[in-house]
């Protein structure tokens, strides 16, 4: 006979009841809708993108959803090399493939390799490390790694190109920094330097963020930031910290609020939703990474951004991401390497 708790399997147990003061306002609180929404799950994965010819043909509709165009002359007319698996126009007889002049340029790997490893990393909550994805897909480690870097180089130049808009909290954050050097706080040795951003609605909700690595925080490389990602009708507030001036100096609508440092800085309402997402990206860091290179930083931090900013639609994340993907110049390992 098992038991539970003193009472068998057998018994019906009593209903628990907890005081009113425990609940809040005496009610239960709803489920996020955002958070708890259905998603696109494995099995729908794999009916819609389970093999080579699947896979090809998505590929081909988000390519040329109004039908094929050759790159080189435009002309709409075309034959398809069966053996090959390419397009040739009619007028100037260019070849190419659907993968061509993409990120999925020369890959020797499978179409079905590539979108489960999209998948992965576009519908996880957190993130997927490099030695993870190898297991998963059943590739190489090195060939996990570049297939992730890729990946993120399509999610940093897809926001990149989105300037943040609206009321937006702002704010300098670190990562990594070595422990016994005796050197604490910003001038920390090791620190990697970058800024965060995070724009909400009226309601005060977040909608949007943006945290991109940058040499210092000086006013030229804040200048610099500020005129990549912000658009000229955002109103950006931020603590006191010397360099951001340089923002109402080009035109920003901006506030600046001293905090004084200590625990009671983070609390401020004005820095609630930065605070808290500069949190959960350094916690979920810890969580699947061992190291991460200052190198390769900056797309790391773009990944947590990407599935951020289109977390309302989870079920649009794969043909959005490719269809992007399929609109970005090939980025192969030696460019990957030197970026």
């Amino acid at each position: 006979m098992f038991f539970l708790r003193g009472l068998s399997l057998c018994e019906k147990p009593t209903m628990l009841t907890y005081p009113q003061s425990n609940l809040i306002w005496g009610t239960i609180m709803a489920k996020n809708k955002i958070q708890f929404q259905q998603g696109f799950s494995l099995q729908e994965f794999f009916s819609q993108y389970g093999t080579e010819h699947q896979c090809r043909q998505a590929l081909i509709r988000w390519r040329w959803p109004q039908g094929f165009s050759c790159p080189v002359c435009g002309h709409d007319k075309y034959c398809v090399l069966k053996t090959r698996l390419l397009f040739q126009c009619n007028r100037c007889h260019a070849q190419t493939s659907v993968t061509a002049g993409t990120i999925f340029e020369s890959t020797k790997l499978p179409l079905t390799t590539w979108f489960l490893a999209i998948y992965h990393i576009t519908q996880s909550k957190i993130s997927v490390s490099a030695l993870s994805l190898k297991r998963t897909i059943g590739v190489s480690y090195n060939s996990a790694l570049l297939i992730k870097h890729k990946i993120q180089q399509v999610m940093k130049e897809r926001d990149d190109s989105k300037p943040l808009t609206g009321f937006i909290q702002m704010d300098d954050a670190y990562w990594g920094g070595k422990k016994r050097d005796g050197k604490r706080g910003r001038g920390a040795t090791g620190k990697i330097p970058f800024v965060a951003a995070v724009s909400t609605n009226k309601d005060g909700h977040p909608v949007a963020m943006r945290f991109s690595q940058i040499s210092s925080f000086s006013k030229e490389a804040i200048q610099s930031w500020a005129q990549e990602h912000l658009s000229t009708e955002s109103t950006v507030v931020s603590d006191g910290l010397s360099c951001f001036r340089v923002l109402a100096e080009n035109g920003f609508a901006h506030t600046a609020i001293i905090t004084g440092g200590g625990p009671e800085s983070v609390e401020l309402p004005e820095f609630k939703w930065v605070n808290t997402i500069i949190s959960n990206v350094k916690r979920s860091i810890h969580g699947c990474f061992h190291a991460i290179s200052e190198h390769h930083f900056s797309r790391y931090l773009a990944e947590y951004c990407y599935r951020f900013n289109r977390r309302f639609d989870l079920r649009q994340m794969m043909p959005r991401f490719c269809y992007v993907a399929l609109r970005t110049e090939p980025c192969p390992q030696r460019i990957l390497k030197g970026a």
